[in-house]
């Protein structure tokens, strides 16, 4: 499905530039669970961003289905089959909940089956669909309306970047639930940016990045174990932080 050949990514910094994924190679196959970890400024944000289109990679190819996809737009993309979740969703001051999963589904749905999604996301439907996404939700509401529309979307590629950042305990325990509803109801691959055990616990395959680089990658029952233990060696869950 998703094929990363050779990527390099660069940015200005000062008067030189500087490396941030460093040809780096990686495939993502249909159905598949794949959570990406690593410490933090390895490059996990910046490789999802990459796939999204949201960046552009200084060299190297990005293929889905086999066909080059490195210039196209986060928009032509989306319309390939490709969903980005952001790690701090994006507020859309005059636009409401409702508007936002009709734009997912690229249908006029009625507000019944708009609020199925929400409920899915453990959120009171007749409370949110006519709010505005705006500042008076909160950083977690805005998570669970953006996995929503993940959902809503049916994606058959869709990218998390740390969704489990700041969402509430309630949201955290259900994730594990709603990712696998994603993977059984729309049989699409799932890719996520996580630190979190719980969510590497359910990867198929688990993929560690560090410096740019792929330094591990295998199934999640086997390399979960060396992460685990990596971690209690550096001073516990800092490795992945």
């Amino acid at each position: 499905m998703l094929e990363l050949r050779d990527i390099s990514f660069e940015v200005q910094e000062e008067k030189s530039q500087k490396e941030i994924i460093h040809h780096l190679d990686l495939k993502i196959g249909d159905g598949e669970f794949v959570v990406i970890t690593g410490p933090n400024g390895g490059g996990k944000s910046t490789l999802a961003r990459l796939i999204a289109g949201i960046e552009k990679p200084t060299a190297g190819a990005i293929l889905f289905d086999g066909k080059d996809i490195t210039e196209k737009s986060i928009t032509e993309r989306a319309n390939l089959g490709i969903s980005f979740a952001f790690q701090q969703p994006v507020r859309f001051k005059g636009v409401q909940v409702l508007d936002l999963i009709r734009l997912a589904v690229k249908e006029q749905v009625s507000a019944a089956e708009a609020c199925k999604y929400l409920s899915e996301v453990g959120l009171c439907a007749k409370d949110y669909i006519n709010r505005e996404v705006n500042a008076s939700l909160s950083g977690g509401e805005l998570k669970r309306i953006e996995i929503a529309t993940v959902l809503a979307r049916a994606s058959r590629l869709s990218v998390f970047d740390e969704p489990e950042a700041g969402i509430d305990l309630w949201s955290f325990q259900n994730l594990i639930q709603v990712f696998e509803r994603i993977r059984e109801n729309t049989k699409g691959s799932i890719m996520i940016i996580s630190h979190q055990e719980r969510i590497l616990n359910i990867a198929d395959r688990i993929v560690v990045i560090a410096d740019g680089r792929v330094t591990r990658q295998g199934a999640g029952n086997e390399v979960l174990p060396e992460i685990l233990g990596t971690a209690s060696a550096v001073g516990g869950c800092e490795y992945f932080r």
